[in-house]
C-alpha cells in the first residue's frame, strides 16, 4: 500500500505534463520540417479553415504561417517588450510557401494562419546578395516595409487589415517581375522569430 498517496498523485500529474510537452515539441518539429503545411489543422492541404480564398488570378502561392503561441511567452505577451526574440529566438515561428518558385506575372498569395497569434504576409523584393531573414530590425521589432508590393493581413479578406486571426485565411494578388522576393510577417518581433521565406520568380 502506498504510504504517501499525495506523492503518487503528484507523480501521475508530472508524467501527464511531460507527455503533453513531448506532444507539443513533436508538433513543433513537424512544423519546422514543413510537415505541418501538409497535415496541420488549418493548412491548405489539410482540413478547411473557417474561410477560404477565391480562385487564384494567375499563379497561386499557398502560404502557411505557424507559431508556438502564448504557451511559450506567457498569457498576455506574444513577444518580449523590446520586440526582440525571447523564447521565439529559438525559431518557434514558421512561414512556408508552396510552391517556392513561380513564373513571372500575376500571382495570388493565399495565406492560412495555422497558429495561435495574429499574423500577416508582406511581399518585399530581396536585394542582391541578401538572403531572407537578413533585414535590419528596428527598435520597434519590425523591418522597413519600403518597396512593399502587397500585403495579406485582413481576416477572411483581401489586402491590408488588422492581422489574420488564428484559423483564418487572407490573400492578395500582385504582379511580380523575375527576381527574388521575401514573404514576411511584420508583426512586432515575428520577423526576428523566424517568420519569413523566399519566393523566386522566373521568366
Amino acid at each position: 500500500m502506498n504510504a504517501h498517496p499525495r506523492r503518487g498523485v503528484r507523480s501521475a500529474i508530472a508524467i501527464a505534463a511531460a507527455a503533453l510537452v513531448l506532444g507539443v515539441a513533436t508538433t513543433g518539429l513537424m512544423a519546422a520540417s514543413g510537415a505541418f503545411h501538409r497535415t496541420g489543422p488549418a493548412s491548405w492541404r489539410g482540413q478547411s479553415t473557417r474561410c477560404s480564398a477565391p480562385a487564384a488570378q494567375g499563379s497561386a502561392v499557398d502560404v502557411t504561417v505557424w507559431d508556438m503561441g502564448r504557451m511559450m511567452s506567457g498569457p498576455n505577451r506574444s513577444v518580449p517588450d523590446n520586440g526582440r526574440p525571447g523564447w521565439y529566438g529559438t525559431g518557434m515561428m514558421r512561414m512556408v510557401a508552396h510552391p517556392a518558385t513561380i513564373p513571372a506575372g500575376k500571382v495570388t498569395i493565399r495565406v492560412v494562419n495555422a497558429g495561435t497569434l495574429a499574423h500577416e504576409v508582406i511581399v518585399l523584393p530581396l536585394p542582391a546578395g541578401q538572403a531572407a531573414g537578413e533585414r535590419a530590425i528596428g527598435s520597434d521589432g519590425r523591418v522597413s516595409e519600403a518597396g512593399s508590393l502587397g500585403e495579406a493581413s485582413r481576416t477572411c479578406g483581401s489586402g491590408t487589415g488588422d492581422g489574420i486571426a488564428p484559423g483564418a485565411a487572407s490573400w492578395t494578388t500582385v504582379t511580380l517581375q523575375p527576381g527574388r522576393y521575401e514573404l514576411l510577417c511584420n508583426v512586432r518581433g515575428h520577423y526576428a522569430a523566424g517568420m519569413y521565406t523566399e519566393l523566386d520568380v522566373t521568366r
